[in-house]
């Protein structure tokens, strides 16, 4: 009877973590302590209304969709700019950022400073919405 109790807890306990990280992960997030980042700090330059600074691995599976609708997202604007961060190799900013996931996506306003970040793959209109508040 003891084991029961163990396995309905420990069952009970994976469906209320799998319930908040599916409400949570892809939702831009606004960001408290701004930090700027340079077109040097990149290897890039930087959009003049946004850059979408996405933090990726070989192996992540959910870099790929992400990377797709990131990719779409500044095609369409000619101001936004993506740059994608191989995490393996850009390891002084993963922890200057405390990148512990992968996907992780930081939107930098024109000026580079962070003002959104994503956790896991974001949807369209996540994205957008992070955009639309940079506008604001």
């Amino acid at each position: 009877m003891t084991g029961l109790l163990i396995v309905g807890g420990a069952v009970v306990l994976a469906l209320a973590f799998g319930l908040y990280r599916r409400a949570t992960d892809g939702r831009a997030r606004a960001v408290a302590t701004a930090t700027r980042l340079t077109a040097g700090d990149l290897g890039a330059d930087l959009g003049d209304r946004a850059t979408f600074v996405q933090f990726s691995t070989a192996v992540c599976a959910p870099c790929r969709t992400t990377r797709a609708v990131l990719g779409a997202v500044a095609a369409g604007n000619d101001d936004v700019v993506h740059v994608d961060v191989d995490a393996e190799s850009r390891l002084e900013l993963v922890v200057r950022f405390d990148v512990t996931r992968m996907p992780t996506v930081l939107v930098l306003d024109g000026d580079g400073v962070v003002r959104h970040r994503i956790v896991g793959a974001p949807r369209r209109a996540d994205v957008l919405g992070a955009l639309a508040a940079l506008a604001a």
